[in-house]
């Protein structure tokens, strides 16, 4: 709200029923007065926040709170009686908690009429705990604003069911107007005219051409208002100038998507860039969704649509996967590979910028759609990375995930993608996708290698194979590259060049009902001498693969996909049915496509344990501490040693006993309280000019040692404005291990952990992961380093105690996930003993965020460094 929205306030109170007004006033309110008009529209948004919902620039909702008391504040909504019972309230509760939490408002007041149950509801079924109080006939509603567990899932469930709906309405059109078709037969319109009419959409095909009569024999319009009856989908074709009025067209109209074809946009350049922001936000401002621009378009291949509005004059078979593609000039080469290989899809957007409707969106969709078993991405960036994994590990639950992404080494942005590029290592996003099940793969020929197989066969249920063939040579080519990426080789048949389909059967069989064997690799070249064995042993594969609840993947013949002879009917008219073989034209695309699938197999079935709250942390002193340091130094700084202890103490984190000391006196009383038997180090901000001061000096058991020690150091400090130093206790020994966090602008959290020492760094022998952790991640994490035998006992050493370090780990995890200021923490040594686990010393740094995360909880626009939202 903006004391300009005075007019808007005006209109809108107007178009209220005195019903609405007195159940929000709780008296007849007929006019708001000139006194009412200032205290609505002039707010501070810090203790009085007001947030306005329009449509077509008409306000149709407000929503406020206004601070009683410090940590409190009274909400109240009004919304326009023909829009209730569309959850516009409970979407402006969500965002102005999050107000709230931003501002320090911890609990919320709501006082409402007995009647008023729409809004009782409102307020329980957000997944508060909700008090009440009766008095003097009014309801007092009171509950905490935390986001609870309870009332995440319920904003997930609003954002899923509002983000498949829209998606679906893409899909699932009964008209579809082309506005730019043309008569000439070389332009984008007419093709997409052809495209739509060669695929035999079920539903109206208008054309929109404000200078011909008609095109492809079909009448033109001159505008989409012009159409007779409803229009769901409009495919643009424009002048990316031109594009701004076909907005305001559609919208008029009560389209309900646009697929924008038109390139000249953030690709381009700064103007086009400022050109698609515009579209977006009157888009939105309209209530479209907005494929684009620079699209391909989509296509679906449901026999009641049929919906090929597309640049691609291929339609793709029925299948069982659906595909996001960022790029457009990848997209027909890629319905064309789809074609080829007689994989099929369900459906397929080609969303080139991205302005709008993203992977994010498709996702929810797919998740929903009992057609699509399977979901293939390509990716070119990632604008809410959070986001994307949040929703991909839920999908991935229910179904496979296959992504490509693109610029994975750089983490390089497309120009036309008006995201931020990732700050976090690319091990990190690698680590991201781990998470959440996505199977990540190297290629698009990779990806269609996977895709094959789970859309045709069982998953495995571990990494036991077994490799039947007719080929000696092939057969160990197979069993070396399972055993080269983790596959356990249980079972091999080498029947020989003359083997016969009926020794194909025996063989296919017996591996199948081997308890010891989760799936089968069938190798199968000609022989010279043998009539229709092709077709025999096809028609044994076919068979076989088709009954068989263990997968079975093929090299036959060096095909590619799946071949005409080994696919199974399907009763849906797809290509090839559940039970087809895939194959492949070598062996090591298989056993690689295989050992991709297993891992999502094994990720599936391992129980996910929940990310619990870890007992005994006290988040609010960390938020206080955090909040005060930032209050005195708002640019940001280090950490000194008591702030630590601080800090990492309220997560169960004990810092090694140390002394910051500035004189020799001072490291000598220092010593003395620790007993002795302890070392003198310069503390970090020295140690960035000079790492090879740390632990020069051990076994300081005596005045004049540390006399001696303290000279010798002094002697090498450049800076003596910078000195610091510290006396610290000699640690019991233990294998030395790091744990790192660091806190992207974009991306959000990230934690690391390897064991300590320059090989580790010259190797990259580090695991990534994006907190909160469960138990299992944080045990996977530790187990995945090359060094990890160190931790268990390698060459007879001790075992540590992994469950300690595994502690430490989700304590660290929690502390970076509950606060984003900090921007990085290192426990740089931490010694991993046999009894107990010693932290020597940390590096913690505070800086502000401008959004901590909100995104958690409420959708906003995305926005870029010194972008403004359109008028």
């Amino acid at each position: 709200m903006q004391p300009e929205d005075r007019e808007l306030l005006v209109d809108f109170y107007a178009r209220v029923s005195d019903q609405s007004k007195y159940y929000r006033f709780f008296s007849p309110m007929p006019e708001l007065s000139e006194r009412d008009l200032d205290r609505f529209t002039q707010v501070d948004h810090r203790d009085r926040v007001a947030l306005i919902l329009l449509v077509a620039g008409h306000m149709i909702a407000v929503g406020r709170f206004d601070t009683i008391r410090p940590g409190h504040a009274e909400v109240a909504f009004l919304v326009e009686d023909r829009h209730q019972g569309r959850g516009i309230g409970q979407l402006l509760l969500e965002h102005l908690a999050q107000a709230g939490r931003e501002r320090g408002v911890e609990e919320f007041v709501a006082e409402v009429l007995p009647d008023n149950q729409a809004m009782i509801h409102t307020f329980r079924d957000a997944g508060y705990q909700v008090k009440s109080a009766f008095e003097d006939g009014v309801m007092e509603l009171v509950f905490r604003i935390d986001p609870t567990d309870t009332a995440i899932g319920v904003m997930e469930q609003r954002e899923h069911r509002a983000e498949y709906a829209s998606i679906e309405r893409f899909f699932s059109p009964k008209s579809v107007a082309i506005i730019g078709a043309s008569r000439r037969q070389d332009t984008i319109g007419r093709a997409l005219v052809r495209h739509l009419v060669l695929g035999n959409f079920t539903g109206r095909i208008h054309v929109v051409n404000p200078s011909a009569d008609s095109v492809s024999g079909m009448p033109a319009w001159k505008t989409v208002g012009e159409i007779p009856g409803e229009v769901d989908v409009a495919i643009v074709a424009v002048p990316a100038e031109s594009v701004q009025d076909v907005v305001l067209d559609c919208a008029a109209k009560g389209v309900h998507g646009l697929v924008v074809i038109s390139s000249g946009f953030a690709e381009t350049g700064e103007e086009g860039r400022m050109r698609q922001r515009r579209l977006v936000g009157l888009s939105r401002s309209y209530g479209l969704r907005l494929i684009g621009p620079n699209a391909l378009g989509i296509i679906n291949t449901d026999p009641d649509v049929q919906l090929n509005a597309s640049l691609s004059s291929v339609m793709p078979p029925r299948g069982r996967a659906g595909f996001f593609c960022q790029s457009g000039a990848l997209g027909s080469a890629i319905l064309e590979k789809v074609q080829n290989r007689g994989l099929g899809l369900t459906t397929f957007v080609s969303a080139g910028n991205r302005a709008d409707v993203s992977g994010n969106d498709l996702l929810q969709y797919w998740e929903e759609d009992d057609a699509t078993e399977v979901v293939l991405l390509y990716l070119e960036s990632i604008g809410n990375p959070r986001k994307f994994s949040r929703i991909a590990r839920r999908v991935s639950r229910r179904k496979p995930i296959v992504a490509v992404r693109s610029g994975r080494s750089s983490q390089g942005v497309p120009m036309g993608h008006a995201v931020r590029k990732i700050g976090a290592p690319p091990e990190a996003v690698d680590a991201m996708f781990r998470q959440a099940g996505i199977i990540q793969v190297e290629s698009l020929e990779e990806m269609f290698d996977v895709a094959q197989l789970l859309a045709h066969q069982p998953l495995p249920r571990g990494r036991r194979v077994a490799i039947v063939g007719n080929s000696d040579a092939l057969g160990l080519l197979a069993a070396d590259a399972a055993n080269g990426v983790g596959l356990v080789v249980n079972r091999q048949e080498a029947l020989g060049a003359e083997a016969t389909a009926e020794d194909f059967e025996d063989a296919l069989d017996a591996a199948i009902d081997d308890p010891e064997v989760d799936a089968v690799v069938a190798i199968f070249i000609p022989p010279l001498n043998v009539a229709g064995a092709r077709e025999q042993v096809a028609n044994v594969l076919a068979a076989v693969g088709e009954q068989s609840d263990k997968p079975i993947v093929s090299t036959f013949l060096g095909t590619e996909g799946v071949p005409e002879l080994l696919r199974v009917p399907d009763v849906a008219g797809s290509s090839a049915g559940r039970g087809s073989v895939p194959s492949y034209p070598a062996v090591e695309a298989a056993v690689r496509a295989l050992a991709r699938v297993v891992e999502y197999a094994v990720w599936v079935r391992v129980p996910q344990t929940s990310v619990g709250e870890l007992v005994g942390n006290d988040r609010d002193d960390a938020r206080h501490l955090v909040n005060e340091l930032l209050m005195n130094h708002p640019e940001g700084r280090d950490l000194d040693f008591v702030e630590q202890h601080r800090l990492l103490g309220a997560y169960g984190i004990d810092l090694w006993d140390t002394y910051a000391v500035e004189t020799l006196d001072e490291a000598t009383t220092a010593a003395e309280a620790l007993g002795w038997d302890v070392v003198l180090k310069a503390t970090a901000d020295h140690l960035r000019d000079r790492p090879d001061l740390a632990h020069v000096w051990r076994n300081i058991d005596t005045p004049d040692e540390m006399a001696d020690a303290w000279a010798s150091l002094n002697d090498l400090i450049t800076d003596p404005d910078r000195a610091g130093f510290v006396v610290q206790r000699n640690a019991p020994p233990g294998v030395p291990v790091t744990i790192n966090t660091m806190e992207d602008p974009l991306f959000g959290p990230v934690l690391s952990f390897g064991v300590g020492g320059p090989l580790t760094e010259l190797l990259g022998d580090r695991t990534f992961r994006i907190p909160p952790l469960a138990d299992h991640d944080a045990q996977d994490m530790i187990r995945e380093i090359k060094a990890s035998p160190l931790l268990f006992g390698y060459r007879g050493s001790e075992i540590v105690d992994v469950a300690e370090i595994e502690r430490l780990v989700r304590q660290v995890s929690q502390l970076q996930h509950d606060l984003p200021q900090v921007r990085a923490l290192q426990l740089p040594l931490v010694l991993a003993g046999s009894e107990s686990t010693t932290v020597l010393g940390a590096t913690i740094r505070v800086e502000p965020v401008k959004d901590p995360r909100s995104d958690w909880f409420v959708r906003r626009l995305s926005t870029m460094p010194g972008d403004t939202l359109p008028d």
